[in-house]
């Protein structure tokens, strides 16, 4: 069975996706994710002038030489936008491979470990009480894990803030240019104690609660941050400091026994490797979208097993559907699985272009049996939403110095 044609889409209902299609001449086909939000034409040009050209007439069966065949391959290893391109041809050769086989594709994986997948919602508000107002009726919906993000008294927008957004793909909207955000970290300490001590208070200890620090400290001041929040029995602090330098998280897990998240700009088991073998971290994040695929999250999770290390997929709006749905299989799959992050599936729009059968119960997502990855792309719905320029926003302390966004 021959790769006889591949189609890249860019389309933007509520905001910018990437979309490969890999067609045999069998007339199977299959579909991947290709999304780097702010920079998605520099992965469509890549996939169409670059890859495609020496994919055209090779063996779809074979997953495993094609991914070797495009990292190895080429000179310039790793980096967000060819590992993105590698990530949605992957996919979709494991989508094709299910429906050769007719099972899906956490089966051709090895089966599950389990009966579902535990997701974590987003609670976030313009203050403390609104946050925990959207963290009670996310425990109402049935979720017994949410992360929580409250804004900062005296900065104009706050990370994870909804604002006046109605839906949180308007969050990162479609920009033009990108917007300049203010950081204080010193006001920042202001809020966060307050903001878990009273979550802690009105939800009691049942529920798991988690917070995402951005990468907007520094590996001292997250140290302190987790030392403060130590007490409230947090199920992890995401992103605390940047790990570009993999000996911050040292510093940090000096100081804290609070556990770690990292990994969701992470695009290759390098990234990860002294975090994971040296546990300094406790959860892995990385995105198949952004990581190299299925074939690349599937080495990422069993050697982080080796080292007591779960899996918490990212799940951010900027992954599409097509994403989510690898991530479940995986999820389904891995026997050190965590958990998975999840801010729905999607509005009005990106349900008519993205169709999927997965089933949200008690804050767990439930996987049909639907072959190969189990997701559906209608390029004529696609057709309607064009892409828009969006960037994600800069970030500046407030003396205006550049910082970590």
């Amino acid at each position: 069975m021959k790769i006889k044609q591949i189609k890249v889409f860019i389309c933007s209902p509520g905001r910018n996706f990437v979309t490969v299609k890999v067609i045999t001449d069998s007339g199977l086909y299959g579909l991947g994710d290709a999304t780097v939000n702010g920079r998605e034409m520099a992965v469509v040009t890549y996939l169409e002038e670059h890859l495609v050209p020496c994919l055209i007439g090779r063996s779809a069966h074979d997953i495993e030489d094609i991914w070797q065949y495009l990292y190895k391959g080429v000179y310039w290893r790793k980096g967000a936008i060819n590992m993105a391109a590698i990530a949605a041809i992957d996919m979709a050769l494991w989508d094709i491979k299910g429906k050769v086989a007719g099972l899906p594709v956490y089966q051709l994986l090895g089966g599950r470990s389990r009966r579902g997948v535990t997701l974590y919602a987003h609670a976030n508000g313009e203050t403390i009480e609104t946050t925990l107002d959207m963290a009670e009726e996310h425990i109402k919906q049935g979720f017994k894990a949410i992360r929580l993000q409250s804004a900062v008294p005296g900065l104009n927008v706050t990370y994870g803030v909804l604002g006046d957004k109605k839906d949180y793909y308007e969050l990162q909207g479609n920009r033009p240019l990108p917007p300049e955000e203010d950081w204080s970290t010193h006001k920042y300490f202001n809020m966060v104690e307050d903001l878990f001590r009273q979550a802690r208070e009105r939800f009691g200890n049942d529920v798991q609660l988690l917070h995402d620090v951005h990468s907007r400290l520094t590996p001292i001041e997250s140290a302190r941050l987790g030392k403060l929040l130590e007490k409230y029995n947090l199920l992890f602090l995401e992103d605390a400091s940047m790990a570009e330098n993999q000996d911050n998280y040292k510093v940090i897990r000096q100081h804290t026994t609070i556990p770690l998240a990292i990994g969701e700009t992470y695009n290759t088991i390098w990234d990860c490797k002294d975090l994971i073998q040296n546990q300094l971290i406790d959860y892995i994040r990385v995105a198949a979208t952004h990581a190299g695929g299925i074939t690349a999250l599937r080495r990422i999770t069993d050697f982080a097993s080796v080292y007591n290390v779960k899996t918490a997929p990212h799940g951010a709006p900027d992954l599409s559907p097509i994403c989510f749905a690898a991530h479940m299989h995986l999820n389904t799959w891995a026997p050190n699985f965590g958990i998975q992050e999840f801010v729905g599936l999607g509005n009005e729009q990106i349900r008519q272009v993205f169709q999927q059968d997965i089933q949200i119960k008690d804050g767990m997502a439930h996987l049909s049996d639907a072959p190969g990855l189990g997701i559906e792309f209608d390029e004529s719905a696609a057709k309607e939403y064009p892409y828009r320029r969006s960037y994600l926003p800069v970030s500046r302390l407030e003396d205006g110095t550049v910082w970590n966004w």
